[in-house]
């Protein structure tokens, strides 16, 4: 059995996957892992890039666009003990999946996290800062945790059908298990965000979207910490109602237009757009009967 399995969900990222492939491919822990990657309805040439990987790359398909699916279909297929999650559009250094394995050993069941560095190309290499540590428990673009323990959690919830809170969700049920966490400085990746590769329309709909599953999480754990990391909570919609009001979102969607793109104006007017975008999602789910 391979002591570890990266697991990887993608969707129509082709040209992303290959680099992050290759980066894999690279890795210093040459006999201790495999790579799984779950197709989860790509319409374009993600199946050739991943044939093309080489041996140690695994390809799924799981057809139905559903990253909690997706990531399950990847863990139960998995040989690896350890499995080490993360995203299509990063790439890893040569000893990250060796880092993930040493941060496990003779620790007991944990939740191993590693520094996310934002670069906007992969030829970018910055060392890990204290600007890119996270208090996340479980954040699927680099986080590793037993595979009997993600079992014995009950994996991730596959009703998350839509963009949020499923490794959040499943954070929580391993933190009840018992699960320490860890925070491996030397197991950092790189998450590559081109410029421009992130329109103000795509991130709305983003944001309706995880507005819409941060409802149902909300139903399904109506406890205060959820509800304050959702901004489920009276004080945060008495807010969005002042800074979201009608004549205000008039004037950031004007700014936008206006400003010069990347100016701090800019930026601000996109936030208070993406982040209205977020509260009216939620708001609206709160109060339909969604089960």
């Amino acid at each position: 059995m391979a002591l570890a399995s990266v697991v990887i969900a993608t969707h129509n990222r082709a040209s992303l996957l290959g680099e992050c492939l290759a980066a894999l491919g690279r890795q210093t822990e040459a006999a201790g892992f495999e790579v799984v990657v779950v197709d989860n309805g790509s319409i374009d040439n993600t199946p050739a890039v991943i044939a093309a990987a080489g041996e140690r790359i695994r390809g799924l398909t799981v057809a139905d666009p559903n990253r909690a699916k997706a990531r399950n279909a990847g863990i139960m297929a998995a040989r690896g003990s350890i499995i080490i999650f993360c995203d299509d559009d990063t790439v890893a250094p040569p000893a990250f999946v060796a880092e993930h394995l040493r941060a496990h050993k003779n620790v007991g069941p944990a939740v191993v996290s590693g520094p996310i560095i934002n670069v906007t190309d992969p030829a970018t290499k910055l060392a890990p800062s204290a600007r890119h540590y996270s208090r996340a428990f479980f954040c699927t673009c680099n986080v590793s945790v037993p595979k009997a323990d993600l079992i014995a959690a009950g994996l991730f919830d596959e009703r998350y059908d839509l963009y949020g809170w499923e490794d959040t969700d499943l954070g929580i049920r391993l933190r009840e298990r018992g699960l320490r966490r860890i925070f491996a400085w030397p197991a950092y990746l790189y998450h590559i965000k081109p410029p421009g590769s992130t329109t103000l329309e795509h991130r709305r709909t983003l944001a309706r979207e995880k507005g819409t599953m941060a409802a149902r999480f909300v139903r399904k754990a109506p406890r205060w910490p959820v509800r304050l990391a959702t901004g489920a909570y009276a004080a945060n919609f008495a807010r969005a109602a002042l800074v979201h009001a009608p004549p205000l979102r008039a004037v950031y969607e004007r700014v936008v237009t206006l400003a010069p793109a990347g100016s701090l104006a800019s930026a601000l007017a996109v936030e208070a757009l993406v982040d209205a975008a977020y509260v009216d999602a939620l708001q609206e789910a709160l109060r339909s009967r969604e089960p």
